[in-house]
């Protein structure tokens, strides 16, 4: 058969490949989108507890918590439908960025769309080392929660988020608005140092230490006024369901209708899973390195995982390379970090624990130096990977995960 897998923004990559060969292909399921809108409002007129109205009754001081443009979260078709309720311009709208940098002017675009302009002097952008932060108390973990003051003193907090599988902290949504959404820098740091842990993974809530975390962050705010509206969407990013009312409540579905998109059963672990980071999760390794966390739950002990991403702005970050090239020894890598933890660490201790039990091999648009120079093995095209692979491994079975980035296998082995 041929395998034709896409390659930057419009581009493709191909290869043949014996169809006795073939595991399986598979990606998000596909599930049926309504009208957007309609879904936003269905989930409004039944809210998972207090009602929005009554939630808006008597607040002086409305916050509303918004994505930054790093999540795909339909922010505006949420403000459309919201505007029929309330005036727009009565909350503040706090970004929340986490550590990442302040949105560009395009970004805020994406963010609010034709509603910026209605809205934009009553945004606060949040500076995880800048704003001033109330300190909530240490977590369980030994975490400073630190969070941005807006936030702490509002009478209400309206979150719009998304819910998605993330690679350590189970799921994006619900309380990750929170922390790392608004927390101090000191903070974050803290709970991704978490990520580490083996039990910091995709889709595990019980017993995740970044997940246990954000809920002690919350435990903290347990008194305050809280409304959510989560959405799940589908592979095209079309909302397929939509959640609202109170946080934890509305959060537990809409996991479960994430798990509906995106976690797939497969039957056993292959010898060789090709992951693909498709456009825009293609903008470097750092971001791809997503793919390749996901696709070590398909491959097995001591096989080959084929990275396929353009990897359009390079590496990504000087610090992920540096740490990967520290030492051709993953232990001693991953000991570094635990002694030396650094926000953003955690990315290269990832990459560190898959390299421990299998090899990574990539098709991008880097140099072939810098890819050895961290341990993975470049290849020249698509074809040439899935030949060498397979000559590597006679009787081998090939996987492929066409949108690697958020497609989590389940193997029943």
């Amino acid at each position: 058969m041929k395998l034709e897998l896409p390659f930057g923004a419009e581009g493709t990559i191909s290869a043949l490949l014996p169809d006795e060969r073939l595991e399986a292909v598979i990606g998000p399921r596909d599930v049926t989108c309504g009208d957007p809108q309609e879904e936003i409002a269905r989930a409004l007129a039944a809210p998972m507890g207090e009602g929005l109205v009554e939630f808006l009754e008597g607040g002086e001081d409305i916050v509303v918590l918004v994505n930054d443009a790093t999540r795909p979260t339909p922010t505006p078709l949420v403000l459309d439908v919201l505007s029929r309720t309330i005036d727009l311009r009565r909350p503040r709208y706090l970004i929340a960025t986490g550590a990442h940098r302040a949105p560009t002017e395009e970004e805020l675009n994406y963010i609010f769309g034709k509603h910026l302009e209605t809205v934009r002097d009553r945004i606060h952008v949040h500076d995880a080392l800048d704003d001033e932060c109330v300190d909530l108390g240490v977590s369980k973990n030994g975490t400073h929660m630190e969070v941005n003051r807006i936030a702490v003193t509002a009478d209400r907090l309206l979150i719009i988020t998304s819910v998605e599988p993330h690679y350590f902290a189970g799921y994006t949504g619900g309380r990750k608005s929170f922390l790392p959404g608004v927390a101090s820098y000191r903070t974050i740091e803290a709970n991704h140092r978490l990520a580490v842990s083996a039990e910091a993974r995709s889709c595990r809530l019980d017993g995740n230490p970044v997940h246990e975390d954000m809920m002690d962050a919350l435990k903290c705010v347990q008194d305050k006024k809280i409304f959510a509206i989560q959405m799940v969407l589908d592979r095209h990013m079309c909302i397929y369901r939509t959640v609202a009312g109170d946080l934890n409540l509305s959060f537990a579905v809409a996991v479960k209708h994430a798990d509906e998109v995106f976690a797939v059963d497969i039957e056993r672990r292959a010898d060789i899973v090709i992951t693909v980071a498709p456009f825009p999760m293609d903008i470097d390794l750092y971001q791809s390195q997503k793919a390749i966390d996901n696709a070590k739950w398909a491959v097995k002990d001591g096989g080959v995982i084929i990275l396929v991403s353009k990897c359009r702005m390079g590496v990504g970050d000087d610090k992920f390379t540096h740490l990967l090239s520290f030492s051709r020894d993953t232990c001693e890598i991953m000991r570094h970090i635990h002694q030396r933890y650094h926000l953003g660490d955690h990315k290269a201790a990832k990459m560190a624990e898959i390299m421990n039990r299998a090899e990574i091999w990539t098709v991008t648009c880097l140099e072939d130096e810098v890819m050895i120079r961290i341990g993975l093995k470049p290849e020249a095209s698509l074809q040439d990977a899935v030949d060498h692979a397979l000559a590597r491994d006679p009787r081998g079975k090939v996987l492929v995960l066409l949108d690697g980035s958020v497609t989590v296998p389940r193997a029943r082995d």
